[in-house]
């Protein structure tokens, strides 16, 4: 049940990273294998039920892997999402350019590099790279030619034509590109469709869906957190989050309607539509696993287990006085970039903050509530204990 709960885990949270890469690159090979990975969660639902019924010996043993269960729906539920995602560049819904461009301004981004030959990383494996503490970015796949790797391993090398496919946050982007292709940083401009061009409420739109998609990312974080941690405080902003999204679906939903009257295709907007709603979809299964807290369902050791071997980790470290994190804002630190490290959440004495901006400070005795790589751990404790 572990090593399933692990893989469940992984591939959702994979799947999520793949399918905003088909939508914003209108990539059907990517979109295609998200289907394919979205079919294997069902398998590995459908084994887990059975593990869950020939592990269970006790009632006490029913009630906490009633948990687990209820954790695997959750995954399972994130990976259906992630295939409606995909499925805006295989049913080549209308998705505007500027929606494209500020999902990549998006808290975490996804972003695709070609390596050409004057590429600095040729030849290397991204186990010697180590671009998610170098740059805070993580390669989720690779295309050469016609060939594809998913979910590349530390033993995968980097090859000329090489096409990356990384997300990760927003200020690694430039970072990124600059270590892997040798190169300056550039900005890419997008053209605004002119389909609405006279539609000054398509920004509002847009940031609707950009809010969404970095709720839905925050909610699924929190809430492995608010189980690991079993911390009740953490789940109710899970349920929070979840009733926000739920308006802000509304209110996209009002745009379109009104919107629709302005445009020559209503096609044009059913991606808008179909996004938004696979971003709520992602909030409500959060809130499923945030919901075994809030029930008071005593989980069995084997979630807390998964989640530490699954490859993104959730920590809560303690900043030490006199540490090279005490002291200073989050803008300061670049914690995302310097270790790959995302922080979600912050407790000051009795007091929380979730998703602390640039600006917010940590000071000592703080507790921060973490995601990110095992490698990224290790460095990120070290900062906040060293003194």
């Amino acid at each position: 049940m572990k090593e399933l709960l692990v893989e469940m885990k992984d591939t959702s949270e994979l799947m999520f990273d793949l399918a905003y890469s088909a939508m914003i690159y209108d990539n059907e090979d990517i979109a295609e294998e998200v289907l394919r990975l979205e079919d294997k969660m069902d398998t590995l639902e459908y084994y887990m039920k059975i593990s869950a019924m020939q592990a269970a010996r006790r009632l006490d043993e029913a009630h906490q892997l009633s948990g687990v269960l209820k954790a695997s729906s959750a995954a399972e539920n994130i990976s259906n999402a992630a295939g409606d995602i995909a499925n805006i560049a295989i049913l080549k819904m209308g998705i505007p350019p500027e929606l494209k461009a500020d999902i990549r301004e998006a808290e975490e981004t996804v972003t695709k590099i070609i390596i050409d030959s004057q590429s600095p990383i040729i030849g290397k494996t991204l186990g010697e790279l180590k671009l998610e503490t170098e740059t805070g970015m993580r390669v989720i796949a690779i295309r050469h030619g016609s060939a594809w790797i998913y979910d590349p391993k530390e033993d995968t090398s980097i090859l000329n034509d090489d096409i990356l496919f990384a997300r990760g946050h927003d200020n690694g982007l430039s970072l990124f590109t600059e270590y892997v292709t040798g190169k300056p940083f550039e900005t890419r401009e997008y053209t605004p469709t002119s389909t609405f061009d006279e539609m000054d409420s398509l920004d509002k739109a847009v940031d609707i869906i950009v809010e969404m998609k970095n709720k839905a990312e925050l909610s699924v974080g929190l809430a492995y957190s608010a189980v690991l941690f079993y911390n009740k405080e953490i789940a109710d902003e899970v349920r929070i989050l979840e009733e926000e999204m739920d308006q802000m679906k509304y209110e996209l939903q009002h745009w379109v309607l009104e919107s629709a009257r302005h445009v020559k295709d209503v096609d044009d907007l059913r991606g808008l539509l179909h996004l938004a709603n696979a971003s709520e979809s992602i909030s409500d299964a959060a809130y499923e696993i945030a919901d075994i807290v809030l029930r008071d369902i005593e989980l069995h050791p084997i979630f807390m287990m998964a989640v530490r071997e699954s490859d993104e980790v959730i920590t809560k470290v303690i900043v030490t006085e006199g540490s090279s994190v005490a002291g200073k804002t989050l803008g300061e630190l670049r914690l995302e970039t310097e270790t790959g490290m995302f922080v979600m959440a912050v407790r000051r004495g009795s007091r929380w903050v979730y998703r602390p901006g640039a600006k917010s400070g940590i000071a000592s005795g703080d507790v921060m509530i973490v995601r990110g790589s095992l490698e990224g751990e290790a460095c990120l404790l070290e900062m906040a204990t060293r003194t």
